[in-house]
């Protein structure tokens, strides 16, 4: 029987990437490609299919309504074609996971625990992946990840790990200075130390602490966790963050404001694509961190 001529796969990849990540510029990035180059691999796409799959103005890449539907209908068996082929060249002594995790839930909650996985599952070795934008990876560059999220993405299977409440925290030095209950004018000469992802939590403390109005003097935006923590600590602001983080960070030179509960927008999400389950390395890790309860 003849086979059906196929357009070129590093094309399709590169049509993919561009839809999951948003931005052709970043997807050029992940495949270490220059825009043009890129751009080519688009334009050799849309030759052989005979459709204009992206409207492109200046450097913005949209999907048209044939892109879309070109999208819905190879992206799973795309997918699909990866798992399979990474089952055939996967060595037999090892089980290799490609996970999404951000740096703070990785030293204080996931490596701690790691040991048990690796006594129960010695065959299984994960692959870490830090960098930003962890959800649009899933399911290309990366096989699961851990998240902090309101609400994944329906698409995505989702297993939510925990609810958090809401701290403010600093240096102890600073305690002594305004106190654990400073007032509303205190704390507008105060620099808070806010998570890039996490801008509601500020909302929701303001709130909780009747004072929906503080203007403080400043807002340093982080994309650390770890790092708010010692920011914190030396003295540089008052950190919004969640309770889970403060304890675990047993850190004497820091300091809770206020006695009140908060409850956070956020939690942290164990996310991957359905049909990813079917996928060994998922699926002994995902029933291993449910049951690990971290």
């Amino acid at each position: 029987m003849a086979i059906r001529r196929l357009p070129p796969l590093r094309a399709i990849e590169a049509f993919v990437r561009i839809v999951r990540m948003g931005s052709a510029r970043a997807a050029a990035d992940e495949l270490g490609l220059s825009p043009s180059a890129l751009s080519r691999r688009v334009a050799a796409l849309e030759e052989f299919i005979g459709r204009r799959l992206f409207t492109r103005q200046h450097q913005a890449m949209k999907l048209t309504d044939e892109g879309q539907a070109f999208y819905d209908a190879v992206s799973p068996k795309f997918d699909e074609l990866a798992a399979a082929v990474e089952g055939q060249v996967e060595d037999s002594k090892v089980l290799r996971l490609h996970l999404g995790v951000l740096p703070l839930f990785g030293t204080q909650r996931l490596f701690p625990r790691l040991p048990e996985l690796r006594k129960a599952h010695p065959r299984l070795h994960i692959d870490i992946d830090t960098s930003p934008h962890l959800l649009t990876r899933v399911g290309d560059t990366l096989d699961a990840a851990i998240i902090l999220s309101k609400q994944p993405d329906p698409q995505f299977h989702a297993v939510r790990l925990d609810h958090n409440r809401v701290y403010a925290f600093t240096s102890t030095a600073l305690v002594e200075e305004i106190g654990l209950n400073p007032d509303q004018a205190a704390l507008s000469r105060q620099t808070f130390l806010i998570h890039n992802e996490l801008p509601d939590s500020f909302t929701a403390w303001k709130l909780a602490i009747a004072m929906p109005g503080l203007e403080p003097a400043a807002i340093d935006h982080y994309d650390s966790g770890q790092l708010i923590l010692e920011a914190a600590a030396n003295g540089l602001g008052i950190g919004i963050m969640h309770d889970d983080h403060f304890h675990r960070s047993h850190d004497s030179r820091l300091a809770k404001l206020f006695e009140i509960e908060v409850e956070s927008p956020y939690s942290y999400w164990f996310v991957c694509r359905p049909h990813a389950l079917e996928v060994r390395s998922v699926r002994i890790f995902h029933e291993w961190l449910i049951k690990a309860g971290l």
